[in-house]
């Protein structure tokens, strides 16, 4: 019996499914790949044996990539927000997913060749918006507003005005 979490994100994706959790396996801390599952009859998105599902870790969120076929896209509603600790982790991570075939989008979002969509979020970002100081966050916002990748020393800043 396989005893898995009780909550996990399923993501869809076109045959692709095993690369995709290889990918963040590699790219982010406390991720890993689990089990594979192959399809134990033909069906409406992959032939018996193929790969149908992979368990696998993210940033220690339990998904599974479900190999569900095409026509089903992923959109903004739902994204992996990673808090980061400095400007090379930020650069780490946004560069892995963008120069993967991926697309850089705006105030930190960018969007994985798989269509996954990512909020590559420095702390010093989310301290400037959640802190005393209501002009500080404001000027942190609008700052934030102009770029794609964060720039944590830009944020800094605008905090101090």
């Amino acid at each position: 019996m396989i005893h898995a979490a009780k909550n996990t994100v399923c993501l869809w994706y076109h045959g692709d499914a095993e690369e995709a959790a290889k990918f963040y396996a590699e790219t982010f801390p406390d991720s890993f790949v689990g089990k594979t599952h192959r399809a134990p009859s033909d069906n409406p998105s992959c032939d018996e044996g193929e790969v149908l599902t992979v368990e696998f870790t993210v940033l220690g969120i339990p998904c599974l990539g479900l190999n569900g076929g095409p026509g089903v896209e992923h959109n903004w509603a739902f994204s992996f927000q990673v808090a980061t600790e400095d400007q090379e982790e930020t650069d780490r991570y946004w560069n892995a997913i963008v120069s993967n075939g991926g697309e850089a989008s705006q105030c930190g979002w960018c969007k994985d060749r798989w269509g996954i969509h990512w909020q590559i979020t420095p702390r010093a970002l989310t301290e400037a918006f959640t802190g005393e100081d209501r002009a500080a966050a404001k000027r942190a916002f609008d700052a934030m507003m102009t770029m794609q990748k964060i720039d944590i020393a830009a944020i800094i800043a605008a905090v101090k005005g």
